[in-house]
């Protein structure tokens, strides 16, 4: 081949070279700019909740075995105090801090198997007067799980002497109670598990990604010897570019709004004035909720006293976020 030649196949290829270069910087220009206003498009159109303070971090949990913060429930036996798991892998085990993150102990939940826990919830259950805990192990990235299981016990009071327990000497909760419960339309991802502060009724929502999430519901009065099926009560309408991507949420104390969350923020449903039907709430369009700054936020609940929310993230260190009331 002469030199004409390769000289001119060379200009050929480096020709191609800058088209194609060119090409890959206006695709990426042209991605950037839609997905710029996608998320414009998206946050015009999103409600801001107006009865939230901005989000304010409080502290760091000063407990690092805390890695993977996946639910959350304030305490109802030692007002004050906050319940958490780890995500999948962790073992049955929950942990308690206060608001300013100060490490209050370590449980082993007694009869229970951690497969996938996901969430975790306060409520009532079987013995009046008494405080339980739920441990949603919900967890099902591949939709395989037609029914999933909540471990019941109740909750332990906290003293000074339960910040020295740990995951290699912990302290034992009371036997859980091991409820099967069965989806009526097959295996759903799931993060989410809440209890109902008053009737006691179990409700999960499922994980979808760019679609509407499905709640489902199991009465206080479900089966504790053989599987019992969910209800299913149909959609929440997220308003999210995502979906439903809902990676946890809680009741709050009085039993009127429903706080959720996925990664990017939390939203809030509220019963009508006069509604004393709870499951209605799932009609009413969710307004969002800033949460803050949070690496992998799946874990949200509402203070105890019902005038704030609080959330924390996976990873370390695990912030601590407030959301007050005006």
């Amino acid at each position: 081949m002469s030199k004409f030649s390769l000289r001119i196949i060379f200009f050929l290829l480096f020709g191609c070279v800058l088209v194609i270069g060119a090409s890959q910087m206006v695709f990426r220009h042209h991605r950037a700019a839609a997905r710029r206003a996608t998320t414009n498009e998206v946050a015009a159109k999103t409600q801001v909740h107006p009865g939230y303070l901005p989000p304010r971090k409080i502290a760091d949990l000063k407990d690092r075995a805390i890695k993977e913060s996946s639910g959350m429930a304030a305490s109802r036996t030692t007002p004050g105090s906050y319940w958490t798991i780890n995500d999948s892998g962790d073992g049955p085990f929950v942990y308690a801090f206060d608001e300013a993150g100060q490490r209050q102990g370590v449980w082993r939940v007694t009869g229970a198997r951690a497969r996938d826990w996901e969430s975790l919830a306060a409520g009532p259950g079987p013995e009046p007067g008494k405080r339980y805990l739920y441990a949603g192990d919900i967890g099902d990235n591949d939709e395989r799980r037609r029914e999933i299981t909540v471990y019941r016990f109740t909750e332990p009071t906290i003293t000074a002497a339960d910040a020295q327990s740990t995951k290699a000497q912990p302290s034992l909760t009371a036997t859980a109670e091991s409820l099967s419960l069965r989806y009526p339309d097959g295996g759903h991802d799931a993060e989410t598990l809440m209890v109902h502060p008053l009737t006691g009724n179990l409700y999960v929502v499922t994980k979808v990604a760019f679609g509407n999430p499905h709640v489902y519901m199991a009465p206080a009065s479900a089966s504790r010897t053989e599987a019992s099926t969910l209800k299913d009560l149909g959609e929440v309408q997220i308003p999210s570019l995502f979906g439903g991507f809902i990676t946890d949420g809680a009741i709050s104390p009085d039993g009127s709004r429903v706080a959720l969350c996925d990664y990017l923020r939390g939203y809030e449903l509220q019963l009508e004035k006069g509604d004393s039907n709870f499951d209605s709430i799932w009609k009413q369009t969710p307004a969002a909720v800033q949460l803050g700054e949070r690496r992998q936020g799946e874990a949200i609940t509402y203070r105890l006293d019902g005038r704030a929310l609080m959330a924390t993230s996976e990873g370390l260190p695990t912030p601590l976020i407030r959301i007050s009331r005006k």
